[in-house]
């Protein structure tokens, strides 16, 4: 993703402005036989895409701001996790009983020493123009986080032995605790679909096939030329004016 990408969908409605205010300023000279480089067809187009930026940029905010707080949510997770396997430690369980606990534990708390990202945390980090580059690794994932915890608890359930006195560390307290913690991931999951089908209606809008900003801004050039001439001074005014598409 280009660094500027976000800025740059913004230049070129502005640029797109631009073209629509010489367009406007052509007066009745300007009269295509095409309805859709029509002024008032090229105003909607460029409310519609404003619109669409902005509901781009409202989505991320709502995705950024839902990653903080599942990142807050899960930041205790492990000293958590540890305690349980203690508190289960403590009791009289069998060896089986406390291998099978121990098993989930690791997937549970397996590290590196650089977390890896998601893809939501790496679609924000190129959205502020920051490369992402990262080594493969055997890496947790909040779904897998989830997963995990959610067989430890119900393996934890049929251990009659696991009655701990702290109402965290509980069957009641933890499943509890993994309410909250999916309640966290499931609003990243979905703030961060309403922003990538936020980002998909916007680049049809701006960049759709015939209908976008670049294909509609080149024919109104290419019909200003044919009205003034290609050395005109107003051709010259719409000519150097760039809405390229973006890969964002």
């Amino acid at each position: 993703m280009a660094k500027n990408s976000e800025s740059g969908h913004s230049k070129n409605v502005a640029n797109f402005n631009f073209l629509i205010a010489f367009v406007l300023g052509y007066g009745e000279l300007y009269k295509p036989s095409k309805s859709s480089i029509a002024p008032a067809a090229l105003q909607t187009v460029s409310a519609n895409a404003t619109s669409s930026i902005k509901a781009v940029n409202d989505f991320f905010s709502a995705n950024s701001i839902a990653i903080s707080a599942r990142r807050v949510g899960f930041k205790p997770f492990s000293k958590l996790i540890t305690r349980v396997i203690n508190a289960l430690a403590s009791t009289d369980t069998s060896n089986e009983v406390d291998d099978q606990a121990r098993t989930i534990v690791h997937k549970l708390q397996g590290t590196r020493a650089t977390p890896k990202k998601t893809e939501e945390e790496k679609h924000l980090l190129e959205d502020e123009g920051k490369t992402v580059t990262e080594i493969s690794s055997s890496q947790q994932s909040f779904d897998n986080l989830l997963a995990n915890f959610d067989k430890l608890i119900r393996l934890l359930a049929g251990v009659s032995l696991y009655t701990p006195n702290e109402p965290e560390l509980t069957v009641a307290g933890l499943t509890d605790h993994y309410n909250e913690l999916k309640i966290l991931n499931d609003k990243v999951v979905a703030t961060f679909t309403q922003l990538s089908n936020a980002r998909i209606a916007r680049n049809e809008i701006l960049y759709g096939e015939t209908t976008g900003m670049t294909d509609l801004a080149f024919d109104v050039k290419l019909y200003i030329k044919s009205l003034f001439g290609s050395s005109s001074p107003q051709y010259k005014q719409v000519g150097g004016l760039k809405i390229n598409p973006i890969k964002a």
